[in-house]
């Protein structure tokens, strides 16, 4: 017998009605009051909480920045354009939150977690709040273990451990965001989750930095939050702290994680642009007073745990930009005060073709010395040390005069080093590859070698020693340690290949 259409809706009609409850219904229901460039006034919604989500009644989210007694100025989270004086805005009573977990591993997503390349949806293991408290004082271990970046420079001067923060600061166009994707494809082949926040920076520098991770780097194990400078100012604004919970979790975890922030100085205009608009006080330099406090809540939450919580570790690299190398300003200021050391990149250091172009003065790594892999630190000695001085000796050298021959050794042995520290960008190097260039070095077995050949005996290191070394590369890849006959096997191929490039009489 054939259904009656008008007898089905009727009784789907019906069960809808039975199962509604007729009861009176709160809502905290505002009024937007004003609006532009991205922040919102809101008034009537005299209940709601600091960094609440609020909802408008053309579908668009923000949250509440600033709670004045009057109004509620609300930092948006998607497009303007179709928000009006005189909308409704209803309160959640929750707070702005993103997905975290497994799934987002191998993704590009926005501040939101709402994905960006195209891949479906995300499949996180929950959601958690992108304001979440420091681990204390008692929940915190040593820092003991290194995070090999690959990047011989800083592996070997100002080497940095698990659950460290390190600013990376210079100018515009020194190399700064090269140096940190470095770092995160060094880890390809280790046990860290990286996690690359990008912050008002251009799409296509963006698009060179996934490039350079999805061609030489483990992709499968990073995540990539994008909030490009076209993004709402709010998005821009919340980047970092949604990246950071989703490194939390990994450290939560008991598995470590590296986040890497790009860059804290244009959040740091983000952070003033919205207090100006939400007629916050400015204070030196335009900046809020609060915008020390930001980014120490925020740098705050990178940290090793305890073997009572699990162990894991949350190490981050935050970016920050100077003018003219000026590392007094307000903001590099604030950040080195709050991390635990920076590598200060040299704009002249850049531009005569030192890359990377680390100034081996000002940088300092405050933890990291005692993370250093005992190899590597044994292979190294004295190089920060006599590459100090060489540095010193070659400015006085300029004025003229022939140096006498301990002097003259001293120069040659520093152009070496500084040869040796160069480096292509987006070639890390192992730390077996660290540890044998260091030991050529250090055993003057380069002194010969003239220092435009220097580039060529590094280029062709690691595949020296795949073919002629590998039982001695593996023994330090899986202990970072290597026996005394094993030594010796490697300062006798170092020496080998050296002559091959050495100065015939």
């Amino acid at each position: 017998m054939p259904r009656d259409p008008e007898t089905d809706w009727l009784s789907a009609a019906q069960q809808t009605l039975d199962a509604l409850t007729l009861a009176p219904r709160a809502a905290h229901r505002g009024r937007v009051e004003e609006i532009g460039d991205g922040v919102a006034m809101i008034s009537g919604l005299r209940d709601v909480g600091l960094d609440e989500v609020l909802h408008f009644s053309g579908g668009q989210t923000g949250f509440a920045r600033v709670l004045d007694p009057d109004q509620i100025g609300c930092v948006l989270l998607d497009g303007t354009t179709q928000v009006e004086a005189g909308d409704a805005v209803y309160g959640t009573g929750t707070v702005v939150d993103v997905p975290v977990g497994a799934g987002l591993l191998g993704r590009i997503v926005d501040p939101l977690g709402r994905p960006l390349d195209g891949k479906g949806a995300i499949t996180a293991d929950t959601r958690m709040p992108i304001e979440r408290a420091a681990p204390a004082i008692i929940d915190r271990d040593l820092v003991t273990e290194p995070v090999q970046t690959g990047v011989v420079v800083v592996d070997t001067l100002f080497p940095l451990g698990r659950g460290q923060r390190e600013l990376i600061v210079g100018d515009h166009s020194t190399g700064k965001t090269t140096l940190a994707i470095d770092a995160i494809m060094a880890q390809a082949h280790s046990d860290m989750i990286c996690v690359y926040v990008a912050i008002g920076q251009k799409s296509s520098s963006v698009r060179r930095a996934i490039t350079a991770l999805q061609t030489a780097g483990n992709f499968d194990r990073c995540i990539v939050v994008v909030a490009s400078a076209a993004s709402a100012p709010g998005l821009q604004w919340i980047a970092p702290y949604a990246g950071m919970t989703m490194a939390e979790h990994f450290r939560d975890a008991g598995q470590h994680a590296l986040i890497v922030i790009d860059d804290l100085s244009k959040h740091a205009a983000t952070h003033r642009e919205i207090a100006l608009l939400t007629r916050q006080s400015p204070g030196r330099e335009a900046y809020p007073g609060d915008v020390f406090y930001i980014h120490a809540r925020l740098l705050e939450r990178a940290a090793k745990l305890s073997a009572a919580l699990g162990g894991g570790s949350l190490t981050a690299l935050p970016i920050a930009e100077t003018v003219a190398g000026n590392l007094s300003d307000y903001i590099p200021t604030n950040l080195i005060s709050i991390t635990d050391g920076q590598i200060v990149l040299d704009a002249a250091l850049f531009h005569q073709g030192q890359k990377p172009a680390v100034d081996a003065g000002l940088s300092v790594s405050r933890v990291g010395g005692k993370t250093q892999a005992k190899l590597l630190r044994t292979a190294a000695g004295t190089l920060r040390l006599d590459y100090a001085q060489f540095l010193e000796l070659e400015v006085f050298t300029r004025f003229g005069g022939m140096p006498d021959g301990r002097v003259r050794s001293q120069l040659t042995r520093g152009a070496r080093i500084r040869e040796a520290l160069r480096q292509d960008q987006h070639t890390p190097f192992r730390l077996a590859d660290e540890v044998a260039l260091m030991m050529a070095v250090q055993a003057g077995l380069l002194d010969a070698v003239p220092t435009s050949a220097v580039a060529a005996f590094r280029a062709g290191l690691p595949a020296r020693l795949d073919q002629q070394a590998a039982a001695q590369v593996q023994t330090i890849t899986d202990t970072s340690t290597l026996d005394d006959a094993g030594h010796a096997h490697l300062l006798d191929l170092l020496g080998a290949y050296a002559e091959t490039f050495a100065v015939q009489p």
